[in-house]
Order: structure tokens, then sequence, then C-alpha cells
């Protein structure tokens, strides 16, 4: 069973492969996005909700914090995407901010989070954060922006440290994070 950062990295590539064809063959666009954008979510909530909270707890708190954020950015990115005609100049420019989000994200988490993770977790922590995020990702896939629970929404919240999360209403929250999202 490979560990959490192996399968966090292989997402990773299989996301910069969907990148690249979606920039490449406009004629794939249609079929291609949503099955990126299913992989994207996936890939975050799992994060956010699995490997977050264990790698803030082994001393990667701004890590995590920053991470979160730059998921917040992206799932925008990634909702307005989803919304446009794959044909449009609009979806271009879009899935460009989206790539340039997303693969900042990847290659700053590649550097510190996940490195720190290795350096912090023994092996049988890092196989069995694996098999969780494994399991929250498949119970994810298929979600888009608008089915996040408020208990997701919660679990963003904690990541970035905002205070007070849990008595916000699921829209309150939701607007806090949409704000954090544009900073």
């Amino acid at each position: 069973m490979p560990d959490v950062v192996d399968l966090i990295v292989q997402d990773h590539r299989e996301l910069q492969r969907m990148f690249e064809e979606l920039r490449s063959d406009p004629s794939k666009r249609k079929a291609l996005t949503p099955m990126m954008s299913t992989l994207l979510f996936a890939h975050s909530r799992a994060e956010e909700s699995e490997v977050y909270p264990r790698a803030r707890a082994a001393g990667g708190e701004d890590d995590v914090e920053h991470s979160q954020e730059e998921h917040l950015q992206a799932d925008k990115l990634a909702e307005q995407l989803i919304a446009l005609d794959p044909e449009s100049s609009q979806f271009a420019h879009v899935l460009d901010e989206l790539i340039h989000a997303v693969n900042h994200h990847l290659e700053e988490e590649e550097e510190s989070v996940l490195p720190h993770m290795r350096e912090r977790m023994d092996a049988d922590e890092l196989t069995t954060l694996g098999e969780r995020f494994l399991a929250a990702r498949a119970e994810h896939l298929g979600d888009q922006p608008d089915d996040m629970t408020k208990e997701q929404l919660v679990q963003q919240a904690r990541n970035i440290e905002l205070d007070g999360a849990s008595d916000m209403s699921k829209d309150q929250l939701k607007s806090e994070l949409d704000e954090r999202a544009e900073e």
C-alpha cells in the first residue's frame, strides 16, 4: 500500500496531465472538465479532512493554513470553470488561472507539507493516513462545490484558524471562506 505522500503526489501528476490535455486539446474540454473537477474536489476534501489536521498536529500549522487558502482559491476557480461554455474564450482564461493556481499549490505542497510529513511521521502512520485519505477521496468523488456540507466548511475554517466558525450558519461560513479565497 502506498503511503499518503505517494498517493497525494499521484493525484497531483494526474491533475497536471488533465490540465495539459485541457489546454492542448479544446475538443476534449466538455468531457474532461467534469472529470478534472471531480478529482480536484475529492482530492481537496480528503486532504482537508484527513491530511491537514494530522500535518498541523505534526507541526505544520503555517503550511496547512496556506495550503487550505490555496484550496479555497482553486475551488472558486474550478466552480467558475465548470459553469462556462468550454468553447468560450472566458473558459480558456479561467482554465489558465486554475492551472496556474493549482500548479503553484502542488509545487508548494510537494516542497514543504509533504516532506515535513515524511520527516515527522513514521511509515505506519503515513500508510494508515494513506488509507484514510483514499477512503475520504472515494467518499467525495462526484462532489461539486455546491455539495459542501457545513461540517466540511467548518473543517476548512479550522484549517485556516478562522475563529467562530462552528457558530456561523452555513451561508455565513461560505461567505467568510469565499472572502479568504479572494485575498
